[in-house]
């Protein structure tokens, strides 16, 4: 990003010394305003979008302890996932094709809700007669589970998987006189997994007419909330997973909560009125798998608006792109980081005219320094004539102060956009490049910094003019500060995903041939 800046004889520094030509700065003022710069850059990486809620002000619930020791235990499949089911309760979610070392492709299988009174359950609620509840037995037949209480009411459950939506129907069979009127609920309890998260909204999340809601771990440690909705959904989010429930009955009451050291979210439709000699079903979705937009809108056909809840940021707009060319490239190489190199060169061929206007105009800067320095020389107590003689001397030259910059606004996006589509690509997480087990985490061996580094130092290096022209003071402390800027990237790279250090490496490198061919051709 800097690099454009990093030149004695640039336009930018040139403008700031003729406007500042009088102006001393210490070497201390220019390094705590780089800091400052790399700090707010940093805070943007970390925090990057701020969740929005609506707090009710609800005190924390207790964790109610039920003993379901006596429940059977059975087991849901598919090629995806499989899944415990004890009652009205699911829990240990294995999903089969994502590895829980990411570093290791035969390790065994990520689970969700699989700590201790972690779950998922579904159930209804009714009054003037018994419904299945967390401690019935039920009788198991297959994927069917059936139960009948004292009144003569007969309850049908049946499991079924599509891609890693579990969807729970419940069919109610009225064999009484009377009707009867059940409200369908459904809730999910865990712990929070915001340490493994950086740089990606985690939390929960609650799909309420048609609009999103976020809240984070520490909002929800702090407040609970509860939202009205006609439909939606309502669950968890991490990283690379989600946790997701959806009734599918109108006129809902969603909640999101502590409960002792673990966070709840639940959700109740209205009663369902069941006639005498009626049966009605009511069916509850649970999306348990990873944060993959393409399966996410797979799963948006049982249940609506589930593919926005992936985190792109406030650069979507590149983010989608991004993740699309990867995906396809890695399609075509068979490897992302193959991908990644492919990828940052597509991108650096079609910033090509930007770049070589950068530089021509750099390299007209230089040849303009000694009648830059006169200018600044004969016109040293006269800034309004100095600034007068500088515009003429860029307009006779045809040239700008600013014109090198704006290859590096251009990039900065770019930057941060691929930085987000690292942390939330699901296929990151396991992607392998020579000794990189994993391109979504930092280089374990700091090769590719410090690669990065050097590459950075050689291209700041052949930019650097030695004309053997004086410059001021303010612009010798810029230069110096700027000296240092490719040992602090790289110690602040060293931390980043690998892939990000390798897309701005090769950068560097396809930036040093480009300037190499343009200068030969300048000759």
């Amino acid at each position: 990003m800097v690099k454009y800046l990093n030149n004695n004889n640039s336009g930018f520094q040139q403008w700031n010394a003729a406007r500042d030509s009088n102006v001393k700065r210490s070497r201390w003022a220019g390094i705590l305003w780089w800091f400052i710069l790399f700090l707010a850059a940093w805070w943007v990486l970390s925090w990057w979008m701020g969740p929005s809620g609506v707090n009710t002000g609800a005190d924390e619930v207790k964790l109610e302890t039920i003993d379901v020791s006596t429940v059977p235990v059975s087991e849901i499949k598919s090629e995806n996932l499989t899944a415990k089911v004890q009652g009205l309760r699911i829990s240990d979610i294995e999903l089969l094709k994502y590895a829980s070392d990411a570093s290791d492709d035969n390790s065994a299988p990520v689970v969700l809700l699989g700590s201790e009174n972690s779950y998922a359950l579904v159930g209804l609620i009714a009054n003037g007669t018994d419904v299945p509840g967390q401690t019935t037995v039920w009788n198991q037949d297959g994927d069917m589970y059936t139960w009948r209480n004292s009144d003569g009411l007969e309850f049908r459950r049946a499991i079924t998987i599509d891609g890693y939506v579990i969807s729970v129907a419940d069919t109610i069979n009225n064999t009484t006189a009377d009707a009867i009127s059940v409200a369908p609920y459904a809730e999910i309890l865990r712990a929070n997994d915001a340490e493994s998260s950086a740089g990606v909204y985690t939390g929960a999340v609650a799909y309420v007419n048609s609009d999103l809601e976020r809240e984070d771990w520490a909002r929800i440690a702090d407040k609970s909330f509860a939202y009205s909705t006609t439909n939606g959904f309502i669950g968890f989010v991490d990283q690379y997973w989600e946790t997701i429930l959806s009734v599918a009955s109108p006129d809902q009451t969603m909640r999101v909560r502590p409960a002792g050291n673990m966070y709840q979210v639940d959700t109740v439709a209205a009663p369902v009125t069941i006639a005498s000699g009626e049966t009605k079903t009511i069916t509850t979705n649970l999306y348990m798998g990873p944060r993959d937009h393409r399966i996410l809108q797979s799963a948006d056909a049982k249940i609506t608006g589930i593919d926005e809840t992936v985190d792109y940021g406030w650069f979507w707009f590149f983010v989608r792109p991004i993740l699309w060319l990867l995906h396809v490239l890695n399609s075509v190489v068979m490897n992302y980081g193959v991908a990644i190199i492919i990828m940052t060169l597509l991108l650096r061929l079609a910033m090509w005219p930007l770049t070589r206007k950068s530089y021509v105009s750099m390299m007209a800067m230089q040849k303009m320094q000694p009648e830059m320095a006169r200018i600044q020389k004969l016109y040293a107590n006269d800034k309004a004539r100095m600034q007068m003689e500088m515009m003429r001397l860029y307009q006779t030259h045809k040239t700008s102060p600013m014109s090198g910059c704006l290859p590096m606004l251009i990039q900065i996006p770019i930057f941060f956009a691929l930085y987000k589509a690292l942390l939330i690509s699901v296929q990151m997480r396991s992607a392998h490049f020579l000794w990189i087990s994993d391109l979504a985490s930092m280089d374990p061996y700091f090769i590719l910094p410090i690669l990065m580094g050097l590459t950075m130092w050689l291209q700041q290096h052949l930019q650097t003019a030695s004309t053997g022209v004086q410059t001021n003071d303010a612009v010798a402390q810029t230069q110096k500060v700027m000296k240092w800027m490719p040992l602090i990237f790289t110690v602040m790279f060293a931390w980043m995903p690998a892939g990000l250090v390798l897309y701005w490496t090769v950068s560097n490198i396809f930036g040093i041939g480009q300037m190499y061919y343009i200068k030969k051709l300048g000759k």
